[in-house]
């Protein structure tokens, strides 16, 4: 669907406030809007009225909710399987060995690494993220073909999505000749430093964490490590880390990816670290596992910590589930939480499009407003809390004004 660079979205569903009924539950109230877009920002919001005069030509909404797009936070578009036959997954008895097994495949995959990944964005644009934080191996298997593949994918996207590359050692930053092949990924296009398990797969948590910071310093780039290293060990890495991001003065540019450890220690020693963590500005991403301990997302977003979703690698020799929707995986945690009101279910759609929400917790509008990029899912739902209950079909995904996937017409 091709759109004029200024142009009305009409009746369009957007939320207004809470409503309070006797027995003091909640219902969310909504409208139909009519939107000015105008090169890609909302430029103006009115309310629907008989008297409504729209001086541009139009497309209508068809009275579908919208909501904000989403933004997925962490995945291996270099990984998949898809578009290639079906295979479950090789059984292995610990991590070693699944890294070894993902090694003898590298080789193989890196050919089509450009085709798996085009699918894999296709997927994930469908189910309305327009934003994808990717981790690419940089490994001494392959070196850095799996970059120049998902450079290419990422490049066929431009104009309908944003993008980071983070330059991500699978096999262990210290090794061979991993720290060189980091920095010319670097060099070559990715945005972000990477890391992993600097106890259970480096085996040196300092010197790792150090190699890391140096590259991330060098290049002035932010960094993201994988942490699945549990219990006191990775407590233990994550306040090494912060020591180093301190000081670096690298405030609002770190992340830490899984941090199983922190829903494994004592609770107050969850809350400590969740003040260290808001005083650096440490982001957590977390993929919603059900077979992990999940870092305390509602006691980090209490304490003002960033957090993120992401879908994690999907259909790989890692795993053979998923399906690219983070909305699934805030539905996943809603429900894991027992988040059923209508404010906790509104509420939570943060987690999905990275922090904004049609209401305040209070229920004042927040989005859309006058200035923001016309982003924009539409959802066949009557508010977000139904959105997340029950993971609506996304019929359509607008980004800076143009229909990106699906159809209003």
């Amino acid at each position: 669907m091709n759109t004029p660079s200024v142009f009305w979205l009409t009746n369009i569903k957007l939320e207004t406030g809470f409503e309070q009924a006797e027995d003091g539950s909640f219902q969310t109230k909504a409208e139909l809007f009519h939107l000015k877009i105008e090169n890609g920002i909302i430029s103006d919001v009115q309310k629907k009225s008989e008297n409504s005069i729209l001086h541009a030509p139009a497309v209508d909404a068809k009275g579908l909710l919208g909501i904000p797009t989403f933004r997925e936070m962490h995945n291996h578009l270099d990984k998949t399987y898809l578009t290639l036959n079906w295979k479950a997954c090789k059984p292995v008895k610990n991590l070693t060995e699944r890294l070894k097994h993902e090694a003898t495949e590298l080789e193989e995959l890196a050919g089509s690494v450009k085709q798996r990944a085009g699918k894999m964005i296709e997927t994930i644009l469908a189910n309305g993220s327009t934003h994808i934080r990717t981790h690419v191996n940089i490994d001494p298997f392959i070196g850095l073909k799996n970059l120049e593949g998902i450079r290419e994918a990422l490049d066929e996207y431009r104009g309908k999505l944003t993008y980071e590359i983070v330059a991500f050692p699978q096999h262990g930053l210290l090794r061979e000749d991993v720290p060189s092949l980091m920095k010319e990924a670097m060099r070559m296009g990715a945005h972000i430093v990477g890391g992993l398990d600097p106890a259970g797969i480096d085996k040196k948590v300092e010197a790792s964490l150090y190699e890391m910071m140096n590259i991330a310093t060098e290049f002035d780039a932010d960094v993201d490590i994988h942490l699945h290293d549990s219990g006191h060990v990775g407590f233990y890495t994550i306040d090494k880390l912060a020591e180093m991001v301190e000081d670096a003065k690298w405030h609002h540019r770190a992340a830490i990816s899984h941090a199983f450890c922190l829903g494994d220690v004592p609770s107050q020693q969850a809350d400590d670290m969740a003040d260290r963590l808001s005083e650096l500005d440490i982001a957590i991403m977390s993929t919603i596992p059900i077979t992990k301990s999940l870092p305390p997302i509602e006691l980090l977003d209490q304490k003002g910590v960033r957090v993120y979703l992401g879908c994690d690698g999907f259909y790989d020799s890692w795993g053979p589930f998923g399906n690219g929707d983070i909305l699934e995986k805030v539905t996943r945690y809603c429900e894991l939480y027992r988040r059923i009101d209508e404010k906790s279910l509104a509420y939570s759609l943060k987690w999905a499009t990275g922090g904004p929400t049609a209401l305040t917790a209070e229920g004042k509008l927040a989005w859309p407003k006058k200035g923001d990029e016309a982003n924009i899912v539409f959802a066949d739902a009557v508010a977000s809390s139904e959105v997340v209950a029950r993971t609506t079909k996304r019929e359509a995904v607008m980004f800076r004004g143009k229909v990106v996937s699906g159809a209003l017409a």
